[in-house]
């Protein structure tokens, strides 16, 4: 592979080329070290003897060499997707996230590791770094964000096991299978994966009904629904100048928090309706009073600044290379609109987003938040007004 095709019908060529053979680095690392066993190797080594060192279990071991290649697979495979800007969710790649991490401590467990232990092995996965030929500068410039998700991750998942453990064993002595809507349950109130639900049954020979599963999580999801069914393809109820001062007082918001806690904040949710906003964004901790205060402070500075907002089509591509907030995961046409706030001299903002908007921040009034609190596991959520 040796070109990149462009949205123009271009090909360019790439700065890193490569043969795709198919069989996969590690692989052949495997056969030149002699190995038949790619956890065997240099790469894999550190991190395996990590996990021997805070389980006390040895992969020489053929009871404990399948978890063992569990943990370690899993915890690099984390290390990288967060290092690519996701955080553990309950959907799309951040819920491949959050499965990989929780099946890990699953996992640990069963080696018997009972305290926190994610975080350690990223730290080994990061001090190797030298076995990727610093192609990946994202990993050591992520590394606190990185550690952190997880430490934040595992003491969520660790708080709900137990308990939900013990809610399957009581489904299991029953001695018949779990319905679809106590598998949900499960679901909801445990952050248990369909996954480990299944592999917990398995164990006791009894099954789920996942297709069941599946239709129980969509009627769940259709129930939640705030909007009604002919919302504008934004998102917003209706296009009226309230409705339409406070999307644009969400981007200013997203922005903000961003500047203020950091890039690891997207948005998750919004709701508006003429008397407030309500915005949803991933961040694993409570705000302090004084974070809320900067981040309304930011808000209204660029209100008083009267910025002009002003709407591009543009490929998004481009939109990409322009600094836009877009993010993984979620699905975009080849061209877009974006939505900035600012100038060339003050660009405070710049989305990809379907409108509408105001002419200028001035037009806003002032912006305060009522209130902070708890979306969920990895997840914030702020009301706000605007007077």
């Amino acid at each position: 592979m040796q070109y990149n095709k462009t949205i123009d019908g271009k090909y360019e060529l790439l700065s890193q080329k490569n043969v795709d053979t198919g069989y996969g680095v590690e692989r052949n690392v495997a056969i030149w070290s002699g190995f038949t066993d790619d956890y065997l190797t240099d790469i894999w080594q550190p991190i395996i003897k990590k996990i021997e060192q805070l389980s006390g279990k040895l992969y020489s071991d053929d009871n404990y060499k399948k978890p063992l290649r569990i943990v370690a697979d899993h915890i690099r495979s984390a290390v990288f997707i967060i290092a690519d800007g996701v955080e553990p969710s309950n959907k799309e790649a951040g819920y491949v996230l959050r499965r990989l991490i929780r099946r890990s401590i699953r996992q640990g467990k069963f080696l018997g590791i009972e305290t926190n232990f994610t975080s350690q092995i990223a730290d080994t996965v990061l001090d190797n770094q030298n076995n990727y030929a610093g192609v990946y500068p994202e990993l050591d410039e992520n590394r606190d964000k990185i550690i952190s998700i997880l430490d934040a991750e595992e003491n969520k998942f660790r708080k709900t096991l137990n308990r939900g453990l013990a809610e399957i064993n009581k489904l299991i002595e029953r001695k018949h299978n779990v319905s679809c809507q106590e598998a949900f349950t499960l679901y909801e109130s445990f952050g248990f994966p369909v996954e480990m639900i299944q592999e917990e049954l398995k164990k006791n020979n009894l099954s789920l009904d996942v297709d069941g599963f599946e239709q129980c999580k969509l009627d769940h999801q259709k129930k939640s629904q705030t909007l009604s069914a002919g919302k504008f393809k934004s998102g917003l109820a209706d296009n009226s100048e309230i409705i339409t001062k406070y999307h644009t007082a969400t981007h200013l918001l997203h922005t903000a928090l961003r500047k203020i806690l950091g890039d690891h904040v997207q948005q998750s949710g919004s709701n508006i309706t003429s008397e407030r906003l309500r915005f949803d964004f991933s961040h694993d901790q409570k705000l302090t009073d004084d974070q809320l205060k900067q981040v309304s402070d930011l808000i209204n500075q660029q209100i008083k600044l009267n910025l002009p907002v002003f709407k591009e089509i543009m490929p998004f591509v481009e939109a990409q290379k322009q600094g836009a907030i877009a993010f993984f995961g979620n699905k975009y046409p080849e061209v877009v609109s974006v939505y900035t706030v600012g100038d060339d001299n003050n660009c405070f903002s710049k989305e990809v987003c379907t409108g509408p908007h105001v002419g200028n921040t001035g037009d806003l009034g002032v912006f305060e938040i009522t209130k902070e609190e708890s979306a969920g596991s990895g997840k914030r959520r702020i009301y706000a007004v605007l007077k």
